[in-house]
């Protein structure tokens, strides 16, 4: 979340930042200066109370060592005043700190002075395309009826068992789901991450330390007997490793990668659009997440935007970069890069990545600090980007690598799977 200081200082720069995400932020941001300035004051004056309280204390043993007990029982009346104003005042403390913290919850990040305004994805600025266009061959087909002719993706069989959203892969079609998980995990530890294996469940605290709570709630499955959530990605058990952390300056940046699967219960609407593998209630993703100093996170993001870029270019797929636009952004995002590569049978493009820098907004949430050259504790920056998610690149592998022969496997992929088509 913001910072009440960071607020104060920029609140003009806040509101009208906001507005790019199509917010009207301006009671909000009142609510959140008036709501502090209440607090200071109510702090002052229990300081005040409790060290006045303290001080007749102080007066009471003294008068009792010196016999004078009938003055000391007489301010022994005032204590009790004292002690009463005191939780008074603590109770109404705690109540304006709660609605403090609430109503910054609900403010969202403020985006970078180079996003773009926006509504919708339509929106966003395209700033980079590589990559040709594949021409198939005239009984080209979606990713969804190739899947089914060759028998490697079951979305029926996944119908079945679970329901709508949670595919069953089979055979070559499980293979080159592993092969990917592999090669991107490869690809990432020699680029310097460290892998993680994390856990698919987390708790309130965590949902609340990236911004997941209260914010999409309603979009991730709820374990309600244990009060614990499906993750959506591994951004969340990530980063949450250095929730309520002191890190050493010397260690940053750090640099982690994980695969997971990620649940999610918004799976969109209905139609060609979100047909297949376009949109999923279960998927898996590699994640990349990195603690960096706040003087190098910008550079981090575009050397984060590379190695993605790397990536894709091995895997011989057209793609193009987006920078997303206010009203695309996600609630604790700055700036948000896209990628998205081009599926051939579909004739549309499809996200595959995002990449995003966070700035302070989830270390304020997650108490993520280190200890600068002064000797102060500050703020990390924390960012992320998909590295990627599977669905949409196996959707745009079967479909772009289709032959009338079968599907070819990417070059880079083949040591991963042991076999270079699937026929």
């Amino acid at each position: 979340m913001l910072q009440v200081p960071f607020i104060k200082e920029n609140k003009d720069k806040v509101i009208s930042r906001l507005a790019v995400r199509n917010i009207d932020a301006t009671e909000m941001v009142e609510s959140v200066i008036a709501l502090d300035e209440k607090r200071k004051a109510i702090q002052t004056e229990l300081d005040n109370t409790l060290a006045e309280s303290n001080k007749l204390s102080k007066e009471i043993g003294m008068l009792f060592k010196s016999g004078k007990g009938a003055e000391a029982n007489a301010l022994k009346d005032q204590t009790a005043v004292l002690k009463e104003k005191s939780k008074t005042l603590s109770d109404d403390l705690n109540a304006t700190t709660e609605e403090l913290n609430s109503t910054l919850y609900k403010i969202p990040n403020v985006p970078h002075d180079s996003v773009p305004e926006g509504k919708s994805d339509e929106d966003n600025l395209e700033t980079f395309r590589e990559g040709d266009i594949p021409k198939l061959h005239d009984a080209a087909k979606p990713h969804w009826e190739l899947a089914k002719d060759y028998n490697i993706i079951d979305f029926e069989l996944g119908t079945k068992i679970t329901g709508a959203g949670f595919p069953v892969y089979i055979d070559k079609g499980a293979r080159l789901q592993r092969a990917l998980i592999a090669y991107f995990l490869d690809k990432n530890t020699a680029a310097g991450y460290t892998e993680y294996q994390l856990p698919h469940l987390i708790n309130e605290a965590s949902g609340f330390g990236t911004g997941q709570l209260p914010d999409k709630e309603g979009q991730m499955y709820h374990v309600t007997g244990d009060n614990l959530y499906l993750i959506p990605t591994a951004e969340v058990p990530g980063t949450n490793i250095f929730r309520d952390t002191l890190v050493n300056e010397a260690d940053l940046p750090i640099s982690i990668t994980g695969y997971t699967p990620c649940f999610r219960r918004e799976a969109g609407s209905y139609g060609a659009h979100v047909r297949g593998l376009n949109r999923l209630h279960q998927f898996d993703k590699v994640e990349i997440i990195r603690v960096e100093h706040p003087d190098n996170s910008f550079k981090a993001l575009e050397g984060m935007v590379e190695h993605i870029q790397g990536i894709l270019k091995e895997l011989e797929l057209p793609y193009r970069i987006l920078r997303l636009c206010g009203g695309d952004l996600t609630f604790t995002s700055v700036l948000t890069i896209d990628f998205e590569v081009y599926s051939a049978a579909q004739e549309k493009w499809l996200e595959v990545s995002s990449v995003s820098n966070f700035e302070t907004y989830q270390a304020n949430r997650l108490k993520l600090r280190f200890k600068n050259k002064d000797g102060k504790n500050e703020f990390a920056h924390t960012l992320n980007g998909s590295s990627l998610a599977l669905p949409r690149i196996l959707a745009s592998i079967l479909e772009n690598y289709q032959t009338p022969e079968g599907i070819k496997v990417p070059k880079a992929l083949i040591p991963y799977t042991g076999f270079d088509i699937i026929n």
